[in-house]
């Protein structure tokens, strides 16, 4: 049964603590996705825009001030980005908006292959319309298997950093080469690759490791392993515990990885949303990390 110290129904983001992006943009460790904002899938169902619309203020009134996006996040005629500029603009002040760009979606959802500099600038530009803003705080360049940042991709997109267009820059799904080969190209202050209790390998935490000593944040994509909470052993024993759900404890877990670790969950509920912002407030002690690593898949 849950024990007396269950978490309150609202806790802010802020619980989660704060990281500064680049040095200067500060950012709550617990913030928000929006890619399942469209549709429950990238096939669909299609979204309620009204809950998108709802769940995005909601967030920001929690507190969430790291929002993650991008223009190839839509289903059909409906798109995250432009939820989050019918829900949220005027934009508050301290709210950062993070997107990415690279291979993308044609308007039949087939997926594209990698994209060149004149398509990254597009791509930059088309985000910049759909979120109504001046400048984008936060541009990840996403890759796909080996490639890298060459043929002037990241150049394209440090550029644009240097005409005011975009203030940081990421990478995304990439390794510790094509990391080292775009900050010879500008300043990198975000990493954004899979991590999960399923999701957990040597390749993953070496990154982890990396960004920790670099001072640049790691932001997990499917932070839950893509389709809710994982099943791994210990979970449910950890949960029941502190009164918490399983999604709670694998984002307090994440957290506890990394002080670089951001989290980034993503929802079209109202009530997974609050569920999720809790977790903010969920401290793991030495013996829950111990339970919930027991069964840690091989690392190779």
């Amino acid at each position: 049964m849950p024990n007396t110290n269950d978490l309150p129904a609202a806790v802010p983001a802020s619980a989660a603590g704060t990281w500064l992006l680049g040095g200067d943009l500060p950012v709550h460790r617990m913030g928000f996705g929006a890619m399942r904002l469209p549709g429950r899938t990238w096939e669909g169902p299609a979204g309620d825009p009204r809950a998108a619309r709802a769940v995005l203020r909601r967030a920001v009134e929690l507190g969430v001030n790291h929002i993650d996006t991008a223009a190839f996040y839509f289903y059909k005629d409906l798109s995250a980005n432009t939820f989050i500029r019918e829900a949220l603009h005027p934009y508050p002040d301290d709210l950062v908006i993070a997107t990415k760009v690279g291979p993308d979606r044609d308007p039949d959802h087939n997926w594209l292959g990698a994209a060149g500099p004149a398509k990254l600038k597009a791509d930059v530009h088309r985000n910049l319309r759909e979120l109504g803003r001046d400048h984008l705080d936060l541009v990840h360049l996403r890759f796909l298997g080996a490639d890298g940042p060459g043929d002037g991709r990241f150049e394209a997109l440090a550029e644009l950093r240097e005409q005011g267009l975009i203030r940081h820059l990421g990478v995304s799904n990439a390794t510790p080469a094509q990391l080292a080969e775009a900050q010879a190209v500008a300043p990198v202050v975000t990493v954004q690759n899979r991590f999960s209790p399923g999701h957990r390998d040597a390749d993953a935490r070496a990154m982890i490791a990396l960004c920790a000593r670099q001072g640049i944040a790691y932001v997990p994509f499917f932070p839950l392993g893509g389709a809710g909470a994982p099943h791994i052993a210990g979970l449910a024993a950890v949960a029941d515990r502190h009164g918490a759900t399983a999604a709670q404890v694998t984002l307090a877990w994440s957290l506890s990885v990394s002080p670089a670790m951001l989290a980034i969950p993503g929802t079209s509920s109202l009530a997974h949303l609050e569920e999720n912002v809790a977790a903010a407030g969920l401290r793991l002690d030495a013996a829950d990390l111990a339970e919930l690593t027991a069964d840690q898949p091989p690392t190779g």
